[in-house]
């Protein structure tokens, strides 16, 4: 085993916000919906949407990271991807359990297994993205409807934008299940905290 730094610190920093920002959107999303009444419908709201700004802006910031420093290559995949993602499925539903060797190894230059990339790059480009633009759609309908949209729309799209939500709580309990499978229950949350992580030789 040895300690390679993976993550820097805008990384880190990136990562711990994006995870406040979506726990307080769901928190306040759920809460809007009626589920539980925690601080008011009122206050719920209003800090949902504040917090949507915020996701927006963090998206931003993390795309200009990316791009200029070249870090976007972290989701790039060579050869053939599908074969790649099918090893990395069978590994966490067989090879696990079975203590098999990960099928990709960790380092400076890739951190990101093939599934990770795929699953990673839909949510940055796709998942939040049309979540984002639903849940303002959502937000300025009344204005919208006054530019001449179909206010028979209000009710799908509600309903898109719940749907999502569903999915990201889905994707944030496999996220943190996943945090699990490292060499140690802990190691892969402790590398995210401080930048440097145990990979094999």
């Amino acid at each position: 085993m040895k300690k390679i730094y993976l993550y820097a610190r805008f990384q880190r920093f990136w990562h711990w916000t994006q995870f406040l920002i979506i726990s307080i959107l769901l928190l306040t999303g759920l809460e809007v919906h009626g589920l539980y009444n925690l601080m008011g419908y009122e206050n719920a709201f209003r800090i949902h949407n504040l917090s949507g700004w915020g996701l927006l802006g963090l998206i931003f910031i993390a795309f200009f990271w990316y791009i200029t420093t070249g870090d976007f290559r972290q989701y790039l995949t060579e050869g053939n991807l599908v074969e790649k993602i099918w090893m990395q499925v069978r590994y966490y539903m067989i090879g696990i359990f079975k203590h098999e060797p990960h099928p990709f190894k960790k380092n400076e230059i890739s951190r990101l297994n093939p599934l990770q990339r795929i699953t990673y790059l839909m949510l940055t480009l796709v998942g939040l993205p049309s979540q984002i633009i639903f849940g303002f759609i959502y937000f300025y309908f009344n204005e919208l409807v006054a530019f001449g949209m179909n206010p028979a729309w209000m009710e799908p799209i509600a309903l898109i934008h719940t749907l999502l939500a569903y999915l990201l709580i889905a994707f944030v309990i496999m996220h943190v299940y996943m945090t699990t499978t490292g060499h140690t229950l802990t190691s892969n949350i402790r590398a995210m905290i401080t930048g440097w992580e145990e990979v094999d030789e």
